[in-house]
């Protein structure tokens, strides 16, 4: 069994009246135990008060110092690498003077690594080049320092769960979808819910591991370890109590073949003696599946590179034979291949292809009250395009789930891409029968309160979230676009609108926008730069995000249809 190295990260415990947190900086773990089960615990890291922070990164100097004494002769030698507790400390401190959501506390963390440096004592730098593999980290990074709303809503995630993660730092492109993202992922599991935290967590855990996402995994297995979950859970599902392990086929089909779903495997993890759900956990417990779901989607979909601070997001080997210096942390010198320059548009064949969707656009939406087509002529256009969907192949290849990850799920070969090949019927799921609006919302609401607002409220956002831009066009109106991406993720689910036209889907998206959107909806693990590349080649990048989060909701609204339709004919 390959040895797993959890991510250490900082972690908020408890908040005073003075928001003095404690933060725990965990070391390397194997599959069985804590490798190393000395922590270091600092307060204030993630206050509001300077002169907290101020005092929690002296005693991180302190601490640092003193582990480099420790270590005594073997310290000394020019660019020896130091032993694993104080690498993982470097790492953190890197981590927090590229990401720290308060300048003080960046500079001063850079003052440290300089030290060390001085000290003949190699420090990491960052491997990538920032948040995503896919989007030029200074777009990133510009965007969030000229925008001043930003730093309060990176002040406060830092403040709430002890990190400022890439996927935050990728959705600063859409400020008002990611304070209500925030929002409603504080409540999911921040706040006093049906489910403890330790089995939030590892839910969270047995979701991304369905798409093999690590970066989800690794988040969540330290966010378990921290609440005191058994970590005999995470050496596999078949280690994990009973009631979790009765949640794998509830997954297994949410993750994959939704529609599948029926009032008997709800019946079955509500009727299960000892080891029931109640249907508050399970609403609770669905909700965080599908929010994982569609998050793998998101996290492939935008290429979000690895935390700074964990396996794969730094290395302690130089770019080359010079000497790193620590100046290179500050101009992103990471030793690496970047993107094109800011600005910069990869030369394209297609240079009518903006103008030539606009057209289309302008089209539907001029032409929808000349001639309606009949009820029969719209049921028949979606099952062509349902059908049509099913066809668009992900990647051929299946690479083997990582060990580290499978071992959190049962049935590793069960996916969407064997259904579509055995030529089954997907069945249609009429919106007018069982809406999200009419239905979904009030059953969540009822049963978890309050998340089935947090939850409308993000949908909306997602769906109506416009700047009337196209590329470098501006006064457009996209309503026609978003709604054929939306309508196409639930039309590969079997959800039909019977007020949409699904002629309007062929027309605006085309082959390789739709080969995009499979693989991020259905396969996300096998989304790759090259697809991200190919659609939209004359688009924004801030558009090619804003189009993963309309793929991300359209996805997690399309499972709960389908788990909340099956609970409803269970109550009734």
């Amino acid at each position: 069994m390959r040895r797993r190295q959890a991510v250490g990260r900082i972690w908020k415990t408890e908040e005073d009246e003075n928001k003095n947190i404690m933060l725990t900086w965990s070391a390397g773990l194997t599959g069985e135990t804590t490798k190393n089960k000395e922590k270091l615990t600092f307060e204030g890291l993630c206050s509001r008060d300077p002169r907290t922070r101020e005092l929690a990164v002296n005693n991180i100097r302190e601490e640092v110092q003193r582990n480099i004494e420790l270590q005594g002769p073997v310290m000394t030698q020019m660019d020896t690498t130091g032993p694993s507790e104080l690498n993982q400390m470097l790492a953190r401190l890197l981590m927090l003077s590229k990401r720290y959501p308060f300048p003080d506390v960046r500079e001063k963390t850079l003052e440290i690594l300089g030290m060390v440096q001085e000290l003949g004592i190699r420090i990491p730098r960052p491997l990538g080049q920032g948040p995503s593999r896919f989007v030029p980290e200074e777009e990133i990074l510009q965007l969030a320092s000229e925008d001043a709303n930003m730093h309060s809503v990176f002040a406060d995630a830092f403040t709430d769960l002890g990190r400022l993660d890439n996927i935050t730092l990728v959705m600063v492109f859409h400020p008002q979808y990611l304070e209500s993202f925030l929002k409603t992922q504080h409540y999911l599991l921040q706040m006093d819910g049906p489910l403890s935290p330790c089995y939030q967590h590892y839910i969270g855990i047995m979701a991304a591991s369905r798409h093999q996402c690590s970066y989800l995994v690794n988040l969540h297995v330290n966010d378990f370890i921290h609440h005191g979950g058994d970590q005999k859970w995470l050496n596999g599902l078949e280690n994990a109590p009973q009631k979790l392990r009765n949640l794998g086929e509830l997954n297994k089909m949410l993750a994959h073949r939704p529609w599948l779903i029926t009032k008997e495997h709800i019946k079955q993890l509500l009727k299960a003696g000892e080891h029931s759900w109640s249907l508050a956990e399970l609403i609770h417990a669905i909700v965080l599946l599908a929010h994982y779901h569609s998050l793998a989607s998101f996290t492939f979909g935008c290429g979000i590179n690895p935390e700074i601070h964990s396996n794969g997001g730094h290395t302690f080997r130089p770019p080359s034979v010079s000497n790193y210096c620590i100046c290179d942390i500050t101009n992103g010198n990471h030793g690496t291949e970047g993107h094109l320059p800011v600005g910069i548009v990869m030369p394209t064949d297609s240079t009518c292809e903006v103008e030539a969707l606009m057209v289309k656009m302008k089209q539907l939406q001029e032409g929808r009250d000349e001639e309606e087509a009949s009820q029969e002529e719209m049921a028949t256009r979606f099952e062509r395009e349902k059908t049509e969907s099913m066809v668009f192949s992900t990647e051929d290849e299946d690479p083997p789930p990582d060990i580290d990850v499978s071992r959190h799920f049962e049935d590793t070969s069960y996916g969407y891409k064997d259904f579509s090949r055995r030529g089954m019927h997907v069945p249609t799921f009429r919106v007018q029968d069982y809406s999200w609006e009419d239905h979904g919302y009030s059953l969540v609401n009822r049963l978890y309160p309050d998340v089935g607002q947090l939850l409308d409220e993000k949908f909306h956002i997602a769906y109506n979230l416009t700047y009337n831009t196209m590329a470098m066009h501006k006064d457009v109106d996209t309503s026609t676009l978003r709604r054929a991406v939306w309508n196409y993720v639930h039309c590969m689910f079997g959800i039909r609108y019977d007020d949409y036209d699904y002629g309007e889907i062929n027309q605006l998206l085309d082959r390789s926008f739709k080969v995009y959107i499979k693989n991020v909806v259905c396969s996300p693990e096998k989304t790759s730069k090259r697809m991200y590349d190919g659609f939209w080649r004359q688009f924004k990048h801030s558009e090619k995000v804003h189009v993963n989060l309309l793929l991300m909701e359209a996805r997690m609204q399309g499972e709960l249809l389908y788990a909340l339709r099956a609970i409803t004919r269970y109550m009734t």
